[in-house]
């Protein structure tokens, strides 16, 4: 269970393009989405292309700037295309729960699909670090989304239904988990 968000608490959004949102259009990102349906302060700290090593190094600094009540995490998917070791990418997964766990931040966790010829499943990395961080994940809803040709803009990134379905997921997660 999480705590419930203040008010006037910061969500960090924290990403590759996936919460950037390429593929939406203006204002229809999930973060902008997940700030109407929370009443709260949602920063988009998405980076198109990111891998993971990179957001590893981008993230403290962002902490310490927005100083955030939540981090939610959805990272690895510019891992997984460049065929990057898995075992690389769950240890910066780790290091960025890690540094949100020391200033007491609470973290959510999105499982992003290995993308083959199948996206039915997270991959097996976020599941791992969920239980081992114990920290809420959601593993279904990107699959689900990008499964799904109404709910994509190309490939691998949703259209504004899309986004709108994972800003949902991710509100109902946070209410489930007690913060909103």
């Amino acid at each position: 269970m999480l705590t419930k968000l203040p008010d006037d608490a910061v969500i960090l959004a924290f990403g590759d393009s996936l919460t950037y949102g390429t593929g939406a259009s203006a204002e229809h990102d999930y973060p902008h989405i997940l700030a109407q349906l929370s009443g709260r302060e949602v920063i988009n700290a998405g980076v198109p292309g990111e891998i993971s090593g990179e957001g590893r190094q981008r993230l403290p600094a962002l902490l310490d700037e927005y100083q955030p009540s939540l981090l939610i995490l959805i990272h690895g998917g510019n891992d997984f295309l460049r065929k990057l070791p898995v075992d690389q990418t769950r240890e910066n997964l780790k290091a960025m729960i890690a540094e949100a766990k020391q200033r007491n931040i609470a973290v959510v966790l999105l499982g992003v699909p290995q993308f083959g010829l199948m996206f039915l499943h997270s991959a097996d990395i976020y599941a791992e670090l969920a239980e081992s961080e114990k920290i809420p994940t959601d593993l279904e809803t990107l699959p689900e989304i990008i499964a799904s040709n109404d709910l994509k803009s190309d490939a691998v990134h949703p259209n504004n239904q899309g986004y709108q379905r994972l800003a949902e997921s991710i509100a109902a997660l946070l209410k489930k988990q007690g913060a909103l």
